[in-house]
């Protein structure tokens, strides 16, 4: 790929970013793009861009770094089951962390429709999906933006997905997915209505320990010929999860979801 073709297609993924922060993660939140072919933005499925993710095989081994549950100075959660009217409540907005911006999803909340291949890495394909397993009661989304950071490539969005999981099932979103964070290092790969995405490489990184439970990891991707990182923070306080995802479509280091974001929204749920 030339140069000038890799500035135009990290541009677009820039482009790209922000609109699947602002919609649904869908499968992957990747566009593919032939390095013959000029880059283009996503292609639309309801609201959401079309996404095809695939990356070259790789070995990754789990580090020790998943975050622990917090030894908390909050009182204990009182395990209600939130309605979406309380999510919403419960929800972040404008003005609790400096500098960014808090908005409802723009574009649609339809849910991905990846399936793993493999069983044992379906929790990764639910969240990535934008729906954790077991199905949620309710589900609310917003999307977090640094506006300090506005024009820049690397630009923070956040994308928040709050769900409320009754009978246990907010215990086991998180007992899932750390399993699954361990069961699929070396990837995995999933299809949906738009094709087959491979991801390459699964791994714990370092977050911070917040709720009653707590899992950051990262799932690798592809854009072009580009690995993209796509990391996820998974908090739990009683029957809520709060799903953080945040991504680098850019060729910047791997990024991570700032602290204070995950420590107010926390200190949000009942």
């Amino acid at each position: 790929m030339s140069t000038g073709t890799r500035r135009t297609v990290r541009n677009t993924a820039r482009r790209v970013a922000a609109a699947a922060t602002a919609a649904v993660l869908g499968v992957g939140a990747l566009t593919a793009c032939q390095d013959d072919e000029p880059a283009r933005d996503g292609g639309k499925d309801g609201g959401r861009p079309a996404a095809s993710a695939s990356a070259p095989e790789g070995d990754a081994t789990p580090s020790p770094e998943s975050s622990a549950p917090a030894a908390g100075d909050s009182p204990p959660s009182s395990g209600e089951v939130l309605t979406e009217d309380g999510l919403a409540k419960a929800a972040l907005t404008t003005g609790e962390v400096a500098g960014f911006e808090v908005t409802p999803m723009q574009g649609g909340e339809e849910p991905g429709t990846e399936k793993s291949d493999d069983p044992a890495c379906a929790p990764l394909a639910a969240v990535i999906n934008g729906a954790p397993r077991p199905a949620a009661a309710a589900t609310v989304y917003r999307t977090a933006v640094d506006t300090r950071e506005e024009g820049e490539e690397t630009q923070t969005v956040v994308t928040l997905i709050l769900t409320s999981h009754p009978d246990g099932g907010a215990e086991q979103v998180l007992s899932s997915v750390r399993t699954a964070v361990g069961a699929c290092a070396k990837g995995f790969t999933a299809r949906g209505g738009d094709g087959v995405s491979t991801y390459s490489e699964v791994k714990t990184v370092r977050g911070m320990a917040a709720g009653d439970d707590s899992v950051a990891y990262q799932v690798t991707g592809a854009l072009g010929g580009d690995k993209i990182p796509l990391v996820f923070h998974v908090v739990r306080r009683g029957a809520t999860v709060v799903t953080f995802y945040t991504a680098d479509f850019v060729g910047g280091p791997p990024p991570t979801v700032p602290d204070e974001l995950i420590r107010k929204q926390t200190a949000r749920l009942p």
